[in-house]
């Protein structure tokens, strides 16, 4: 398919409704996304910030080592956030279990919301990976799989952190 073709497949797809418009009193109700950001995972991280530092300008805002190498780290540049994660470190995670079930290439998304509890509610009938659990760095979090197998992980900033 051309990119021409595509873009016009995909404006046309977006223009036509595929879901009837959800009540205006469910949509009070829902949970509200503050924030989405990638976590992607790599063999090794440091080039990958490298990558956004030195190529993009972005800013390096977290970062936790694991000996002589990065284990996590948080690059930004305005609104834009990535989380890149070793796959070593992903596998000493606590929520490493949860996460085996799913197949290699899938996406991860970490959702930053308002209200984990009303998005927990959203959630029900879904099967969580890894229930609701407080992090080292201030979150309270709960991860599920979207129906095409992706890993989504909802967080709420614990309150006085």
């Amino acid at each position: 398919m051309t990119h021409t073709a595509f873009l016009l497949f995909a404006t046309t797809l977006l223009a036509t409704p595929l879901f009837a418009a959800m009540p205006d009193a469910a949509r009070q109700d829902a949970a509200s996304v503050k924030k989405i950001t990638s976590i992607l995972y790599a063999d090794q991280v440091e080039p990958c910030v490298r990558f956004w530092v030195e190529r993009l300008g972005f800013e390096v805002t977290a970062q936790v080592p694991d000996g002589d190498k990065l284990a996590f780290a948080i690059v930004q540049k305005g609104n834009v956030e990535l989380m890149y994660q070793s796959y070593a470190s992903a596998a000493k995670d606590s929520t490493a279990e949860a996460l085996k079930s799913h197949k290699a290439g899938a996406s991860f998304l970490y959702v930053e919301v308002d209200d984990l509890d009303k998005t927990l509610a959203a959630m029900k009938g879904t099967d969580l990976l890894h229930g609701v659990h407080t992090t080292f760095y201030g979150m309270r979090e709960f991860i599920v799989s979207d129906p095409a197998g992706h890993v989504v992980i909802f967080a709420q900033p614990v309150v006085g952190k």
